[in-house]
């Protein structure tokens, strides 16, 4: 008698239903990514940031501070493998799965600070990542002092008072750094960060099915995200499935009748009443 496989779905909410510190970043990631691409080989690409974290080791020449290891790191990844931030098509998804990350060796801030953080960890470096806003960051807290390295611009280091020169970029000098866009992220943190680019993207170019697909497993590690239900609501309403939409746009109602958008979903709710008949 066969044993079933797990769905990449049910694999996915295993691993992320973890305490945060027992959660493999590196494994959710590479779920998230099996789900657009069924057949996708897990255990190969672990063992890929298992060897770039052992061409390290041979570089290092027995040297064992931190510092040291993290630079020697950083130019094993962004030298002698190329990655790169993918400045040219920063929206394709591709840039979100773990897996096409690295084989392209070319993604978005937080896919490539994923690729950091792994093999890092996996040279006991005290690594951890920052949801800044807009950008994400990998932390190197040392016992004298604390760099940030920026994965999307070749692994930059920058000491964590230069923050502000990043805000200044994207936001023109309109937003001051404040200590919470410097938080350490949890691994649960970073995948929904994740998920959240992928339906950002997907509801750029109206791809509902995957949208709804990336709001469920964020709702796998946060089910009674308000905004999320309410999501989940409009793009079930989007896909024709007006039984479920109504379900989760009237839980939205109860929850947050106060919200900003409570108008626009009760005015939703009442057309897909009357469409419904």
């Amino acid at each position: 008698m066969s044993v079933p496989v797990p769905s990449p779905r049910a694999e996915f909410s295993r691993e992320v239903e973890q305490a945060d510190d027992q959660v493999n970043l590196a494994r959710a990631a590479l779920l998230v990514a099996r789900e657009e691409y069924a057949q996708l080989p897990v255990e190969p690409y672990l063992t890929r940031l298992d060897q770039l974290a052992e061409e390290v080791k041979d570089r290092l020449d027995n040297e064992t501070a931190p510092v040291v290891v993290l630079r020697e790191l950083l130019k094993l990844l962004y030298s002698r493998h190329r990655f790169r931030g993918n400045r040219d098509a920063y929206y394709d998804p591709r840039n979100s799965f773990l897996s096409d990350v690295l084989d392209r060796q070319k993604g978005i801030p937080l896919t490539l600070g994923v690729v950091v953080l792994e093999v890092g960890w996996r040279l006991g470096l005290p690594l951890e990542g920052v949801n800044f806003p807009g950008h994400f960051l990998v932390r190197f807290r040392g016992e004298e002092y604390s760099l940030l390295v920026d994965p999307f611009d070749e692994g930059k280091l920058r000491f964590q008072d230069q923050a502000q020169e990043l805000l200044d970029r994207m936001y023109g000098g309109m937003v001051r750094v404040q200590p919470a866009f410097l938080r350490a992220a949890g691994r649960r943190d970073m995948i929904v960060r994740l998920l959240k680019n992928l339906k950002g993207v997907y509801l750029n170019v109206g791809d509902h099915p995957r949208a709804l697909a990336a709001v469920e497993r964020i709702l796998v590690i946060h089910p009674t995200s308000a905004r999320e239900i309410r999501d989940r609501g409009t793009l079930l309403a989007r896909m024709g499935r007006t039984e479920e939409a109504l379900e989760q746009l009237e839980w939205y109602l109860d929850y947050a009748p106060e919200a900003a958008d409570a108008g626009r979903i009760r005015e939703l709710v009442d057309q897909l009443k009357w469409e419904d008949g």
